[in-house]
């Protein structure tokens, strides 16, 4: 497979390097050898790309288009990904380490993600409010600017999460890709041209986060941001944003719970943890690493998360049989052995995993792990791992589940495996996330709300959440008569 050697910024319709020549290396995870050099983009950088953007909205037809005119280029946008489909999922696989087979979805999810913006905003009604003598209406517009900062665990398919609402809204656009994983996204700048995406109204700078990306989140001329990635770097981003009091949508880092109780459908609840802690290298925000099992019912599952974690398929994320491939960059590979490694010396028990396959001397790769009898004061409880590693914790009551469930700073996700109805809508109501699955494992509704509350985040995107996001709301009040005033000094 060719991969680019050289990946530029795409500022106002042109490919082009930084402003100082800078560029970065970018390894792949199966090697860690050095496959191209990246623009490393700063603060000049930046302001080009912002002023590009700011031009395009204010002199550019982007923001004054049609709905029907801006769904059109995003159908178009949708028809691009998929007809590179394969060559998304393989520069993915390539880049990140995910298991190709997870990539194809990803990619699919992408042109999903254009489609459906799409059809909102074709849709899209506002309200008017009527009473004797006067009426009020809604306008709707775009904000501006969006910064848009986006992990390195799903490149591609977060990008499109917030490239589509942002573009559907008629913002113009600045992405600040991960500087990990840059190599899906340079694909974008082709399929948005083809799609006719007004010079200027999309953008790429790649760099660093404390660079390219304090620059961004600083620029005054960027109203909002939209972050996906770690609550360290959330907070950072909050302080920098206060002084433009711009508008924030967070999705910060998780410790979600998988609570299987006694009564549980066991079959099928296991089938769930092991896909929610495994898919995806373990490295998703939504990952249930912690398991809370009912007491009667603890022993077996941990017996049987250990045997089916034992024959999880380690290897070559290109190769169609794999299903956890390589983590993505060695400084995150080191932390998550540094937790295995923690794990052990708190005294939690480890019954799957833990090393590096025998099979697999180099590469950033580790078996399937599963840790039993972890306590809540361990660390491995309390905080993100985001890598294939599973806590299983014991517990006796409902309401000691919804203590352990609630017991970290976190709360973005949960599932919940139980046969009562009445159970089941108790301990929802009682979970502290944003998102909760009930006999379900993450299954996405592109309307539904998706964030998390505490430490993992704060604001709301998908579905309307995301247009309220990147538009403002202004309501316009008429006078349908003789307007009556009193007549102050008169």
């Amino acid at each position: 497979m060719s991969v680019p050697s050289k990946i530029e910024h795409f500022i106002g319709g042109r490919q082009v390097p930084s402003a100082d020549g800078a560029t970065f290396d970018v390894p792949d995870p199966v090697s860690n050898t050095v496959y191209a050099q990246a623009a490393a983009g700063g603060p000049a950088d930046i302001d080009r790309a912002v002023a590009a953007a700011r031009e395009a909205f204010e002199s550019g037809p982007w923001p004054g288009l049609a709905a029907r005119a801006r769904a059109k280029v995003l159908n178009k946008i949708a028809d691009g990904i998929e007809a590179r489909g394969a060559r998304i999922a393989a520069l993915e696989t390539f880049d990140t380490g995910l298991p190709v087979t997870q990539a194809k979805g990803q990619a699919a999810r992408a042109a999903e993600n254009f489609r459906y913006f799409a059809d909102v905003i074709v849709a899209q009604h506002e309200a008017a409010f009527s009473q004797p003598g006067q009426l009020g209406y809604v306008l709707r517009r775009p904000a501006g600017v969006a910064g848009l900062i986006t992990p390195w665990n799903t490149p591609f398919m977060l990008e499109s999460w917030k490239l589509a609402p942002a573009l559907a809204s008629g913002c113009t656009v600045l992405l600040k890709p991960a500087e990990w994983t840059p190599l899906s996204a340079s694909l974008l700048p082709e399929i948005m041209t083809e799609a006719g995406v007004p010079d200027g109204a999309f953008n790429v700078v790649h760099g660093m986060g404390e660079e390219a990306g304090a620059a961004l989140v600083a620029h005054p001329d960027v109203p909002l941001i939209s972050f996906t990635g770690e609550t360290t770097t959330g907070k950072i981003i909050m302080k920098s944003a206060a002084d433009n009091l711009k508008g924030l949508s967070m999705e910060l880092g998780g410790k979600s719970p998988c609570v299987i109780f006694a009564d549980a459908d066991l079959d099928t609840a296991i089938d769930s943890a092991l896909f929610g802690v495994f898919s995806l290298n373990g490295e998703r925000c939504t990952a249930g690493s912690r398991i809370l099992a009912e007491r009667p019912v603890y022993d077996e599952v941990v017996a049987r998360l250990a045997e089916r974690a034992a024959r999880v398929r380690v290897g070559d994320p290109s190769d169609p049989v794999t299903e956890v491939g390589a983590l993505v960059h060695p400084e995150h590979y080191a932390r998550v052995l540094d937790y295995v490694d923690i794990g052990v010396k708190e005294g939690a028990r480890l019954v799957a995993g833990g090393s590096r396959p025998a099979d697999l001397p180099a590469g950033n790769y580790l078996a399937a792990t599963v840790f039993a009898d972890v306590k809540p004061s361990m660390r491995i409880f309390q905080e993100e791992i985001f890598g294939p590693v599973a806590a299983v914790t014991p517990f006796d009551t409902e309401e000691e589940a919804i203590g352990l469930a609630n017991g970290t700073r976190y709360g973005l996700a949960a599932y919940l495996w139980t046969s009562s109805l009445t159970r089941a809508h108790r301990v929802a109501a009682a979970v502290e996330s944003g998102m909760t699955w009930i006999n379900s494992h993450n299954v996405r509704d592109l309307r539904t709300p998706f964030g998390g509350v505490k430490a993992s985040g704060l604001g709301r995107e998908g579905g309307q959440h995301s247009i309220d996001f990147y538009t403002e709301s202004r309501i316009v009040h008429v006078a349908l008569g003789d307007t009556h005033v009193p007549r102050f000094g008169a």
